[in-house]
């Protein structure tokens, strides 16, 4: 049982500091968490800001950027006797929002990330893609995301909106590498967020 407490004590810490952050107009992101490990599955919610920033209105069939900014934060190494290896494989996920086309995205800044972040489309979903290793207990730097889109018709709204509606359909995703004792093992880690408002809203006018 104690290895038990102390996981999900580890996700509750670390799960925040992998989220985006607040700076501007902070909604808040409430994320559904749920890791499988070899002792079992073990649930945790979460909450953290996000800054999340696009313009108020455009015109339509116009060009425009949605930007997310990804807070610095540290890993803890151990928590109660529990340590944090290493986090690898981290994916966070955006849809391409409703209203709206796809042109590119580009990430900007990151570090002691030990791996180049990627970001690519994966249908009408922006994934980016951080593969680490991040140890425990090393500070880091996720970097922006940016999305470059071209509004819709005229009367409609453009929403920005994290990914995931359950955990068999998460938003973010990464592999914690934790041991407890003389026992070393990798526990993935799905999220979905709930709810879900909107990030931003942009009026096409």
């Amino acid at each position: 049982m104690a290895t038990y407490r102390s996981l999900v004590v580890v996700l509750a810490v670390l799960a925040p500091s992998l989220i985006p952050a607040a700076a501007h107009a902070r909604p808040v992101a409430s994320y559904a968490c749920r890791a499988d490990t070899k002792f079992g599955r073990h649930t945790v919610s979460l909450r953290q800001a996000v800054d999340a920033q696009a313009p108020a209105t455009v015109r339509p069939n116009s060009r425009f950027t949605i930007a997310v900014r990804l807070q610095p934060g540290t890993l803890p190494g151990e928590v109660k006797g529990f340590k944090l290896k290493e986090v690898r494989d981290l994916t966070l996920r955006l849809p391409v929002p409703a209203n709206s086309s796809y042109l590119g995205a580009r990430l900007t800044g990151g570090s002691g990330l030990n791996s180049t972040p990627t970001v690519h489309l994966d249908g009408t979903v922006a994934v980016v893609k951080v593969a680490g290793p991040i140890p425990g207990g090393a500070t880091y730097q996720l970097p922006t995301l940016s999305i470059r889109l071209k509004s819709g018709r005229r009367g409609t709204a453009i929403e920005t909106r994290l990914k995931g509606s359950s955990y068999e359909d998460p938003g973010l995703t990464l592999q914690a590498k934790i041991k407890w004792k003389f026992l070393t093992t990798t526990a993935p880690v799905t999220c979905y967020p709930n709810p879900n408002p909107a990030l931003t809203r942009t009026l096409v006018r």
